[in-house]
């Protein structure tokens, strides 16, 4: 009797296997539904992500913990992962263009012409109401002898655009004297610069707490550890994107002070 139990117990694992193998499904205990595809689906998407958190836990403990990288296909019905990394590219990016247009040593007619001008009319760049110019190193004109009823508008948005310039008028001229570089421009220069890295901080705030709200909509519908990952792979995201503005600032701070 013990030899034949024996031998059953041999026979079992290979027999499971082949059910497997062929594809058969084990049939649900009298009186209890089958699972729905769904579900199994599901329970297989929740089962991954566990198990993705398992292991970011245990490498957590005693070393640095690694980062999560969660596929956008598989939580596209929660939130759009390539949307937000654009999102928060594109704050990067507007850092960028704001030191190249508006932080230079060097004044330049080009660096004008992204100021906005508020008239009665709307908002037009100031390169649309008057025709810039350089006369000297030192002088840059703006005639608005075209649309003359928006120079003072024009006056005051030169002056509070943060170039740290203060504009003259004469008639339907606009005389701007460019500060010689002095240590305390470069310096005033850098002040902007931070203020502006600051200013792109916040934004990269906006779009990471949009995202996380997002994702906390659908508590009801994924696992704790769904959200969770989701939530750290969005941080994460945005901290790469602060180091990048913080490596601009320093680049940047380092042009300007020579």
């Amino acid at each position: 009797m013990a030899l034949a139990l024996r031998c059953l117990r041999q026979l079992q694992p290979p027999l499971c296997r082949s059910r497997l193998v062929a594809g058969a499904l084990p049939r649900a205990p009298a009186g209890r539904p089958a699972p729905l595809p769904g579900a199994c689906s599901q329970r297989g998407h929740q089962a991954v992500l566990t198990r993705q958190l398992a292991t970011k836990k245990a490498k957590g403990k005693g070393q640095a913990q690694a980062r999560v990288n969660i596929s956008a296909a598989l939580v596209e019905d929660i939130i759009n992962l390539e949307e937000t990394s654009e999102d928060m590219q594109a704050v990067v990016e507007a850092l960028k263009e704001d030191f190249s247009r508006n932080l230079n040593i060097r004044t330049s007619p080009g660096a004008f012409d992204h100021i906005v001008v508020v008239t009665k009319d709307g908002k037009f760049p100031l390169n649309q109401l008057g025709q810039i110019s350089q006369k000297s190193p030192q002088l840059i004109i703006v005639n608005m002898t075209n649309f003359p009823e928006s120079t003072a508008a024009a006056t005051k948005a030169i002056r509070e655009s943060g170039m740290n310039l203060n504009p003259e008028v004469d008639g339907t001229m606009i005389r701007i004297p460019i500060p010689k570089i002095t240590r305390e421009h470069r310096e005033g220069l850098v002040k902007l610069a931070k203020q502006s890295t600051n200013k792109s901080k916040d934004a990269l705030r906006k779009v990471r707490s949009k995202s996380v709200t997002q994702i906390k909509k659908s508590k009801n519908k994924v696992s704790e550890d769904t959200i969770f990952l989701l939530e750290k792979q969005i941080q994460q995201m945005a901290d790469s994107a602060a180091a990048e503005m913080d490596k601009l600032l320093a680049a940047k701070t380092k042009e300007l002070l020579g």
